[in-house]
């Protein structure tokens, strides 16, 4: 009989701490856009840095989790 023994995959906990680097990036960068926005509301830009802004806030939403899930499943799979 042979014991399996757990390691952590490596490639897929690196994988994981990328991504969760871009969203450390995304959490700073879309409050930053978001300010930039909402400080120039009679500006022509307003509305497209509004967009760009929320969508990068929601993309750092998504990207945490899924950094969260990669890291889980190298250490746990």
């Amino acid at each position: 009989m042979q014991t399996e023994t757990k390691h952590t995959n490596k490639d897929v906990l690196i994988n994981g701490i990328k991504k969760m680097g871009l969203s450390l990036l995304c959490m700073f960068l879309g409050p930053t856009i978001l300010y930039i926005a909402f400080s120039n509301q009679e500006k022509t830009l307003y509305i497209p840095l509004l967009l760009v802004g929320i969508i990068v806030c929601g993309l750092a939403i998504i990207m945490a989790f899924k950094g969260l899930k990669t890291i889980m499943d190298s250490m746990f799979k």
